[in-house]
């Protein structure tokens, strides 16, 4: 099969496209033809060396961790799921033609692989960092960097929980926000001033990694209150980096119980083939997405 893989840590220059030996499922996984892959920020981390410590790999490694698919092999000790069935979930590797899930569910009806692709990795972290910096129903959550895949479920989510949220990112998004529930604002000068206009905070969350950490303890009262997925050195400021999965198959069945009842929807901004793979990871670096970025089987 083909499959995007590195052999060194660096920049996309590394990924290559190459022949690679087919994996099988193993107990409690299913093997996936795959359709779509989503490209997450973890996959060009890692690809960098940044974050081994939580995705301990060995080189040569394959890239990616969200894929959507038809089951076509299915290991030792797993039930309710056949060869066919149309499955969106997280594994390894899912850069390629063929990848081994360990966490999945069936996919709503009505969605696409393309759109199924993007949502396991940002739903699970959605719903772990809201759980993390303990915002409740009636409380208004401000999230930094609002409008990639992470952002656009969190709104969402939160929204559907019955939390007002802020939500800051570039002009050209501001619409885009508000039509995700959000009372939307823009970064750059002035930022916290506009913010502070639009009322109490009572919880924050950094998508992007922009440098906000300071301010966002400053509008929020308390670090205990605020959470990064993205700044490295937010604990320098007393404020939790969120880095370490939670429970894919409950992200999974709350994802597809969100979709099915119209309350979540993450639009894909842009595809791209296996052989694009590091332009992929080039403008994910880039940030400023609306949504999500798939690569294409």
């Amino acid at each position: 099969m083909k499959r995007v893989s590195f052999a060194e840590f660096g920049g996309p220059e590394v990924l290559e496209l190459v022949d690679a030996a087919e994996p099988h499922a193993g107990p409690g996984q299913v093997r996936i033809a795959v359709r779509a892959a989503g490209v997450n920020p973890v996959d060009w981390r890692v690809r960098e060396g940044q974050i081994l410590g939580a995705h301990p790999i060995e080189l040569p490694s394959g890239v990616g961790l969200d894929a959507a698919g038809v089951v076509d092999e299915v290991g030792a000790n797993v039930a309710g799921i056949e060869v066919g069935d149309r499955v969106f979930g997280e594994g390894s590797s899912t850069y390629a033609e063929f990848a081994v899930l360990s966490a999945w569910a069936r996919m709503p009806e009505g969605l696409t692989f393309e759109e199924a692709a993007g949502y396991p990795s940002v739903v699970e972290t959605a719903l772990r960092v809201i759980g993390e910096v303990g915002v409740q129903p009636g409380q208004t959550l401000l999230v930094s960097g609002a409008s990639g895949g992470v952002g656009s479920a969190v709104l969402q989510i939160a929204r559907d929980r019955g939390i007002a949220v802020i939500g800051t990112g570039g002009a050209a998004n501001q619409e885009y926000l508000r039509s995700l529930g959000a009372t939307a604002t823009t970064y750059g000068d002035g930022w916290v001033e506009r913010v502070r206009q639009l009322g109490r905070v009572d919880a924050a969350l950094d998508l992007a990694g922009s440098g906000v950490i300071r301010e966002l303890v400053e509008l929020t009262g308390d670090p205990r209150q605020v959470v990064s997925i993205a700044d490295l050195g937010a604990p320098e400021f007393g404020v939790r980096f969120s880095g370490v999965a939670g429970s894919v198959p409950e992200a999974l069945a709350t994802a597809a119980d969100l979709i099915s009842r119209g309350k979540l929807h993450i639009p894909v901004e842009k595809t791209y083939s296996l052989a694009e793979a590091a332009a992929a990871h080039i403008d994910s670096r880039a940030g400023h997405t609306r949504g999500r970025r798939v690569i294409l089987i």
